[in-house]
């Protein structure tokens, strides 16, 4: 199995620190509104790398911090005329529905940074013991020229770099890259007490802290936006090695950027969406089967269209696995034998994914075995019991556990037992009784009727279904 490591820039065998635990941090949101479907990204793609890593037998600790104090918390908190408490535990409680609902697994720990603030100041502490940081009023900073190798993620270089959108322009500053470590609270902002007196942490200590406090010195998966490789995870890097005098993260993994007509989507040009407007009108399995047809570091294009694809796309997975799952529980079997290799469609699937979780290529293993399975279904009728029990467990490895394409728990009864459903199978009924009783005419203009809204129905021996083209 191998991880492209945005640190060396090349793929690398994946060896974890303590197999078979694997060890994984993911940066959460700053929880001042809604996410957008951009940031979704990184929350799904998080997921499916660690549903692989389980499916490959490792026991994966998973945390996602909360930042729950910031300048956007502050402005955010002013405008509703309320407190930052109030509006952090608003959209943190938000942001646990929606991810819940895009059939994310939780994470072990969702950390926040007001949860853990003696930490960050014993950390701070110790960077200014070691003479890392420095204290100027009140404004404690890190001095980038103290940690040899800043930019060696990103690749920057610090004599080249200029201060950019996100690096703070201050007088104080021993070097403008220098970054925030404690900031000196303004008057009416909320503050904690510390050595340095009255103030709050900075944005890229808090991960340091969290990472360390949960998952130990060094770990083995960090994950989050390329958007954030500098300078967050830049900053994490220094901060981090600088005072535990350890490599801190194996294996960066960074996730590309969506576009809105190959532009980045984001809240500062406006051109989002956020996850929950998306949610109310597509589902979860279509949105996570649109990323997963682009390789999780490339930038995508994300539009409607393309999720409305996704959905009829979704409903040949679902229609197989209710298909098998029906023929498994009406036990109507019998003795003919599939040839179909079930080992190669396993190891085409995982040959995908270990390299470097390509999920296109894995997901057209999927579709491929669900030709095979379909035309194998068609053309012999009484297939043994164990060629439905192999097929049951390949969907049920791939697509619903390791994918989320599918859930088990609700999709069946949303499939079979909602309105649209009644009313097909209502209309293929009359289509039978028009066709035994030789109305051809209108037994062919049900079947095109059916056809121009996107239904395909089928003939067999057994009778008719159909499926969503």
């Amino acid at each position: 199995m191998q991880i492209f490591n945005t640190l060396t820039k090349k793929k690398e065998d994946f060896v974890p620190i303590n197999p078979p635990e694997v060890t994984m941090y993911v940066c959460g949101p700053t929880v001042y509104d809604f996410f957008h479907i951009g940031n979704g990204r990184t929350f799904i793609m998080s997921d499916i790398i660690r549903r692989y890593l389980e499916y490959k037998g490792y026991k994966v600790k998973y945390v996602m911090n909360l930042t729950d104090i910031d300048d956007k918390i502050i402005r955010k908190a002013n405008e509703e005329h309320t407190d930052t408490k109030e509006i952090s535990e608003r959209y943190g409680n938000a942001f646990l529905e929606d991810i819940s609902k895009l059939k994310i697994k939780k994470a072990d720990v969702y950390p926040k940074a007001t949860e853990n603030i003696n930490d960050i100041i014993k950390m701070i502490s110790d960077l200014i013991d070691e003479g890392y940081a420095y204290n100027v009023s009140g404004n404690v900073f890190f001095n980038v020229n103290k940690f040899n190798g800043y930019g060696k993620l990103s690749g920057k270089k610090i004599d080249e770099l200029e201060a950019g959108a996100r690096i703070e322009i201050n007088d104080e500053k021993t070097n403008p890259l220098d970054f925030s470590l404690w900031k000196k609270a303004k008057e009416g902002e909320p503050f904690w007490e510390s050595p340095w007196g009255k103030g709050r942490p900075g944005w890229h200590i808090e991960c340091s802290v969290m990472s360390l406090k949960y998952l130990g010195k060094t770990i083995d998966i960090h994950a989050g936006g390329s958007d954030l490789i500098f300078p967050h995870h830049e900053n994490e890097i220094a901060q981090s090695e600088a005072v535990n005098k350890n490599q801190f993260v194996k294996y960066w993994v960074h996730f590309g950027f969506l576009n809105i007509q190959n532009e980045k989507m984001s809240k500062s040009l406006g051109n989002f969406f956020t996850a929950r407007d998306i949610l109310n009108k597509y589902s979860a399995e279509a949105i996570r089967l649109l990323f997963l047809q682009t390789h999780y570091a490339g930038p995508l294009n994300f539009s409607e269209e393309l999720l409305s694809a996704s959905e009829k796309g979704l409903e040949k997975i679902k229609n197989t696995i209710i298909k098998i799952k029906e023929i498994r529980e009406s036990h109507k079997f019998g003795n003919e034998i599939s040839e179909l290799d079930f080992h190669y469609f396993k190891k085409q699937f995982e040959e995908a994914m270990d390299d470097d979780f390509n999920t296109p290529r894995a997901l057209a293993v999927i579709f491929d075995f669900i030709k095979n399975i379909n035309s194998e279904i068609s053309q012999k009728e009484k297939l043994d019991e164990q060629f439905y029990i192999k097929a049951d467990d390949y969907l049920t490895s791939t697509a619903v556990n390791v994918l989320a394409l599918a859930d088990l728990n609700n999709f069946k009864n949303e499939s079979r037992n909602n309105l649209e459903d009644a009313l097909i199978k209502t209309l293929i009924d009359l289509r039978i009784k028009a066709k035994n009783d030789k109305n051809y005419q209108l037994a062919d203009e049900i079947r095109n009727r059916l056809k121009e809204i996107g239904i395909e129905l089928m003939d067999s021996k057994t009778g008719s279904t159909y499926k969503i083209c």
